[in-house]
């Protein structure tokens, strides 16, 4: 449906950006589109305004997409015209419009603070942390690495600890940017011969935030380039803090050498929230922007819809939020069903059952399911059996009977050992944490997938 030409235009600008977003990603989004205004709508043609420094690269790079995310909304016909911003970005640097800025970015969203992070079960650690660096650069954890899957909040705690440095710093010099930027900057200095430019950029930084390190994989010169800027900064007592979508160990692809100084300060990961998080989420994001619920019961339900991803979550109101503006429906029950049916249908839902949980589990770790209720101690079977243990006693509702006789006819006793094991060593192992929120979303997904 396309929408009037004037009268809905910033509503759905908003709808574009969070759309954005989600197709970029957080940290293409800070650095290359989150200086985009909307201009004025006339129902064919969607004028923006982009800084000078950025216009070109975002023209050559992302304008597609744009349109993309555009037509989606405002409909087929819908034409992107990017015109001069209203200034250059803060501490962008000087460019041509035809390139790429190639100074790490200085701006940071004000949204992204820690007054505006939602505390849960998943990312204590990860914000306590986060918390501590920014009031101590270099004295409290360095380096700083956060892990988790897209969407839970990495970027949040960059930009949060950015905006702290800023405001209570001192004049401490910070720099965000992301592995993929750090990549072109180098290659673009390397092949104009001004590498000396680039190098004081990151290592003058007081406080250096890299996100998405993952990107630097198999990028031989960059990697090396990169482990210098790193120990120039470490051993000069300045803060770095790092963003990856796995821990260290599993970077295989990176060089050893830097795995383990990512390694060598603080890991801290972070899990998708709960129910309630989730809620306190969208009902944080809801008073930010001002929106209006008739019935507050609308953020239960699409809480209960999307599980996994922040993003998706708040890109989820904004959708809602999006519709009550295109047909001036209150947001009630009624409109966030309709909404959420098409994006996220519930096909039937049912806890999984003991069976489902060994065949996730034994499928996960490459075992049979005979494997997995033998009587083998082996620790290729014996851990995978006590997590599939584990998560067959939080998920199923089944007793420890049943959940023992499930397992080869094991006696209660050996059924709370396994459950108290992956508790000990799930406070002790990030990769444990990582393991079971990865079979858990397996569990989720097969019980709506199948449509019990």
């Amino acid at each position: 449906m396309a929408l009037p030409a004037q009268s809905e235009s910033l509503p759905a600008w908003r709808t574009i950006k969070a759309g954005l977003r989600e197709r970029v990603g957080d940290s293409q989004y800070e650095i290359w589109l989150s200086g985009l205004e909307f201009h004025s709508w006339d129902g064919e043609r969607l004028l923006l305004g982009a800084p000078l420094a950025t216009r070109g690269w975002v023209t050559d790079r992302f304008l597609r997409e744009i349109e993309r995310c555009a037509r989606s909304i405002l409909g087929e016909g819908t034409r992107v015209v990017l015109d001069a911003g209203e200034s250059a970005a803060p501490g962008a640097a000087t460019t041509s419009a035809s390139e790429p800025a190639t100074a790490p970015a200085d701006r940071f969203n004000p949204r992204y603070s820690f007054d505006q992070f939602i505390i849960g079960h998943g990312n204590r650690l990860a914000h306590a942390a986060a918390l501590a660096v920014a009031e101590l650069p270099g004295q409290a954890y360095n380096p700083l690495f956060l892990h988790a899957p897209p969407g839970l909040g990495k970027t949040h705690l960059l930009h949060a600890i950015g905006n702290y440095v800023r405001a209570y710093g001192g004049g401490a010099t910070v720099r965000y940017t992301t592995a993929e930027a750090f990549t072109n900057h180098f290659l673009t200095a390397l092949n104009a011969k001004t590498l000396a430019p680039f190098k004081r950029a990151y290592r003058d930084a007081d406080v250096l935030l890299i996100d998405d390190v993952q990107f630097l994989a198999s990028k031989v010169k960059t990697e090396e380039e990169f482990f210098h800027t790193f120990n120039v900064l470490y051993e000069s007592g300045r803060q770095l803090v790092l963003t990856c979508d796995r821990l260290p160990r599993s970077l295989t692809t990176i060089e050893a050498r830097l795995r383990e100084r990512f390694e060598a300060g603080l890991v801290a990961d972070m899990t998708p929230p709960d129910h309630a998080t989730r809620v306190a989420i969208l009902r944080k994001r809801a008073a930010l922007d001002g929106i209006q619920l008739a019935d507050p019961a609308v953020l239960d339900l699409i809480a209960a819809r999307v599980k996994n991803n922040i993003r998706a979550l708040e890109g989820a109101l904004i959708r809602v939020v999006a519709f009550h503006s295109l047909t001036q429906r209150p947001i009630d029950l009624a409109l966030a069903r309709e909404v959420m049916d098409s994006m996220y249908p519930v096909l039937g839902y049912a806890r999984p059952t003991v069976e489902d949980v060994k065949r996730i589990v034994a499928d996960q770790f490459s075992l049979s399911a005979d494997e997995l209720t033998s009587a083998s101690r082996t620790a290729r079977v014996a851990w995978p059996r006590q997590l599939a243990i584990h998560l067959a006693r939080e998920l199923t509702g089944a007793s420890l009977k049943a959940i023992g006789d499930a397992f080869g006819g094991r006696n209660h006793a050996t059924v709370l050992h396994a459950c108290k094991r992956v508790s000990e060593r799930l406070a002790e192992d990030d990769n444990i944490a990582h393991d079971l929120a990865s079979l858990t979303q397996r569990l989720d997904h097969q019980q709506v997938d199948r449509g019990d």
